[in-house]
């Protein structure tokens, strides 16, 4: 859970910073990042028993974090192709420019149906 509100939290502060330009960078970074938390997580919930008792190194935590962050870096890196095709595809089928950022529905200037 940490990682998924990490990967949209930056995928989103890109957006704004890139003022909605470079997807890759977008969609890339933040799920680079993302993938680390989430790496080191799933490691140390997977193994903690087996670290505090003695029966896996530091050392070992740290190789198991780096191969399961390798993997899934190559796996998002392979995604981006797709992940474009499918952009191009839903924002002239939706009709939305993904430049533009949602109304946030917190905002006391956004007009919700019941204002009517």
């Amino acid at each position: 859970m940490a990682a998924q509100f990490c990967d949209v939290y930056l995928f989103h502060f890109w957006k704004r910073l890139t003022q909605g330009k470079h997807l890759s960078l977008r969609n890339n970074g933040s799920t680079m990042i993302s993938q680390l938390v989430d790496a080191t997580a799933v490691i140390f919930v997977t193994f903690w028993g087996d670290f505090t008792a003695g029966k896996k190194t530091l050392a070992i935590m740290v190789a198991l974090i780096g191969s399961n962050y390798a993997f899934k870096v190559i796996v998002a890196a392979l995604d981006t192709i797709p992940f474009y095709i499918g952009v191009r595809w839903l924002k002239g089928y939706l009709q939305i420019d993904p430049t533009r950022e949602p109304p946030n529905p917190k905002s006391p200037t956004t007009k919700t149906p019941s204002d009517d």
